[in-house]
This record gives structure tokens, sequence and C-alpha cells, in this order.
């Protein structure tokens, strides 16, 4: 590719596709994209230069040399179709961030869960310490305000997306592997043994001279531990971290606090210094050390990484603080996994606070493969809210699969604290009712259950001002 080339994104205010636009825009492409309707991203490309079309027709894509789209798009959109019919090349997400990825030092970063603030702190990071990766994330980097940037080092930041297979794009220099759960199963023929392998898989593409990061204490990590090192990575390039198990690098002396968080990294039996970190949260220990590992891997003096890390403040939608009026606080979570879930209210309890958790489930599928897991995620909150289940447009219903059922299981569980309110519209409602001093509210979920707290916190910040 040159930057001579015109590249129209169809869907470019999605977070994935957004960030890829974004930094071939700083690249000096030519970019237009498309989306049903406009929000803060499509603004904030057009701004930058972008040429954004709202609604989507077939002569949107007049001109263009490629066509990116996202798993998203269903196949017979009217510019794909239009594409296809001008023979433009069209390529899926993945396969552009592999063009991108993989032609510089990739670091990607891949699990279930912590991908996007462990690649958001490696990209601050990074920046800080004047590396100036390229970085393309998932979510905003609330430090800088953005989720992508084409900087003029070598390394290229990004976040591996297994749910669809497509992190088997990449040959990164740095893999990093957080943890490994059965999510996305209808993506693997509800075969868990699938996803597995495609871990390995992903693992062994790494470059020549590349190394291989994966967290020690995640169960299914450690089965695979040994078919790595035995693999075509082998020992030398495979490095581990931990906080329980044995590792290269482990975290000891933790101190988890409200809203923040400090421990000693040990290289190998060898004491190298204090991380603290503005952030809660065990699973933030993971992620900031998983961090640490690959900065340093990446040639950074650990000095140089303890002071920059201090200063994160968080990725967008991770325990993300939109309200704090007379000692009530209100905190949104983009949590949407069972793990996640009591990872996040587990935070939220160092706050010393009451705890009034909201959970908008996301996929039919995901919720039937884990209904179990969901019912006993919610044992740490005081009381839990259910809503309706968020479900991305075309997906199928699934017979006996909804929030009833869930809060049912839930009271049986985990918590018998708790209730169905079917929209975020009456959620809200119901929390400016009953919320008083001392109360956290929490919402979770990937879908838009984001707007209740955003509501709330703003209702109050107004009722505090009369």
């Amino acid at each position: 590719m040159n930057t001579a080339e015109h590249v129209h994104f169809i869907g470019i205010g999605g977070y994935g596709m957004s960030a890829i636009a974004r930094v071939m825009l700083e690249m000096g492409y030519k970019v237009t994209g498309s989306d049903v309707a406009r929000q803060e991203l499509t603004e904030k490309l057009a701004d930058k230069g972008a040429k954004v079309y709202i609604g989507h027709e077939a002569g949107n894509v007049e001109g263009a040399d490629l066509v990116v789209y996202s798993t998203a798009l269903p196949p017979d959109n009217v510019e794909r179709k239009a594409a296809e019919h001008l023979n433009i090349p069209i390529l899926h997400r993945a396969q552009m961030l592999a063009r991108l990825m993989n032609g510089g030092k990739g670091i990607a970063v891949a699990g279930a869960h912590g991908k996007t603030t462990t690649s958001s702190m490696i990209a601050l990071v990074m920046e800080l310490c004047k590396a100036d990766p390229t970085y393309i994330i998932g979510g905003e980097i609330v430090n800088v305000g953005t989720n992508a940037k084409a900087g003029k080092g070598d390394y290229v930041v990004a976040e591996a997306d297994e749910s669809d297979g497509s992190f088997l794009q990449y040959h990164p220099s740095i893999a990093i592997v957080t943890n490994i759960e059965p999510d996305h199963l209808e993506n693997y023929d509800g075969d868990f043994t699938k996803l597995k392998a495609a871990y390995v898989q992903f693992l062994s593409q790494i470059k020549e001279d590349g190394c291989a990061i994966v967290c020690a204490d995640d169960e299914n990590i450690g089965e695979l531990l040994p078919k790595l090192s035995k693999g075509p990575l082998g020992k030398d390039r495979l490095i581990t971290y931990a906080i329980d198990n044995e590792a290269d690098y482990q975290a000891k002396n933790l101190v988890l606090g409200d809203r923040k968080l400090s421990f000693d990294v040990i290289c190998r039996g060898k004491e190298m210094g204090r991380i603290e970190l503005a952030v809660p949260g065990r699973h933030n220990v993971y992620n900031a050390l998983a961090t640490v590992v690959t900065c340093l891997e990446a040639g950074l003096p650990f000095a140089d990484i303890a002071a920059a890390i201090i200063s994160f403040r968080g990725a967008k939608r991770r325990f993300q603080v939109l309200g704090e009026v007379n000692d009530m606080l209100v905190i949104d979570d983009y949590a949407h996994h069972p793990t996640e879930i009591q990872a996040t209210i587990s935070a939220a309890k160092a706050t010393g606070k009451r705890i009034i958790a909201v959970f908008q489930p996301q996929r039919y599928t995901r919720t039937y493969f884990l209904f179990e897991q969901f019912s006993r995620a919610f044992a740490e909150a005081d009381e839990v809210i259910i809503t309706d289940i968020y479900s991305p447009a075309g997906e199928r219903l699934i017979e006996g699969v909804n929030s009833e059922k869930l809060v049912e299981l839930i009271k049986q569980n985990s918590n018998p604290n708790t209730a169905y309110i079917p929209t975020k519209e009456e959620v809200q409602q119901q929390l400016m009712k009953q919320i008083a001093p001392g109360d956290l509210v929490i919402t979770m979920g990937a879908g838009d259950i984001w707007k209740a707290a955003d509501g709330l916190a703003k209702a109050l910040a107004a009722q505090n001002q009369n």
C-alpha cells in the first residue's frame, strides 16, 4: 500500500474500525467511511479530515482503492456488494490491522479479559517513555482522549481479538495472553478445545526474534504451557508472569486500596522495584505486571516504566468514574463475562461503600453458554439489578434464555437481593429514587447500560447544584 490510496471503512464509527481509520489518516491516507448514525468517534474522525457518510449507500465506495469491513457487517450490506461489483479489494478489519502490525514490531494483546486495559497501559507507558508507538485500541485511553495514534517509533500496539479467530492474522514481535476462558464458543463449534488450540497457534506465530508473555496463574494457560514450551515457541521465548504461582516475573506484597494499588516486581528471584497504580483491583495487578514485562522486553528501563505507569487513569468504560456527589459514587465498566464481573465488584468493594451492581447481559449465546457462571458472579454486591439481554442486530433468540431466569438463578446461587428491571431508563429512575450517601452504583455490560450510569451521574450533579 502507499499513502496515495483511498481507503473506505464500512461501519467506521466502531471502536476497532475508527482506531484503524484514525491511524491511516495520520499516516497520510485518504479515508472515507460510513455508519448508521453520527457519534463522538465519527465526529473526531471528521475533524481530522475523514469524510463520513451517515447511512449505507452504494455510491459511498466509489473511488476507493480498498474497502474495510468488520465482523458485525452482514454479507449483503449494500456497500460491500457495490465494492464487489466494482472489483475493489475488500479486507476484514483484522486483515487491515495485520498489514499495519505485521509490517512493524507488533505488540499483540490477547485474552478473554484485560485486553483493552493492558494494551492501553502499554501504549501510554511507551508514549511517556518517548518510544512513540503506533497504537490501535478497542477503548479510549482516558489520559490522551483517543484510542489510536500513528507514531514514528518501531512498535505497533493493538488488541488481538480471539472472538472470531481474527487474531490468527497476526505475526507479532511480542504476543501477550492475559487469560483464556470459554467465551465466544459459538464461533468455535461450541468446543473450548478448539478455542485453546487457536491460542496455541496465535502464540506460535510470533516472529523469530520475538517472545510470548503469558499469565501463569491462569489455569487454562497453565494447561497449555508444556505444549508451548516444547513447540515452535520453545522455552527461551516463553515468559511467564503471576501473583500466586512460580513465574519469571511475580507481583509480591500487594496493597489494594480505594482506586489505587501497589506491588513489588520480582524477576527470577531478584527484586526490581515497586509499581504504583491509580486504578483499583487485583485484576489490574495482572494487567500492570503484563505491561511491565512487555515494556522491559521492548528495552525500556524499569525506573522509567514505574514513573510512567502511575499516571495511567484507565480506559474508557473500564472502572470509569462518571460522578461522585455527596459520598455517592457512580462507575461504569465494560465487564460482560462472569470473571470480569467478579473482579469489577471486588475492586468496587475496596472503596468501602455499599455496592449496587447493575448488569446488562449481552448476547443470547453468551448468556446460554455461561448461565451457571453468571449466576455465581454477584456474591460480593449488596444489591443486584439485571436488565433485559442486549442483543446485536440479527442474533437469534434462544428459547428459555432470558433475564428473568438469570435473576432466579442469581438469587439461588450468589445473591438473594437481586431484582429484574427490564430497561436502562427504568434502571436510572429506580437508582435515582434509592441511591444514598455511602452507595456505589456500578453498571456493567458490553451494550448500552452505560447510558443509565451517565444519566444518573448527571442527575445527581444537577440535583446537587439546586
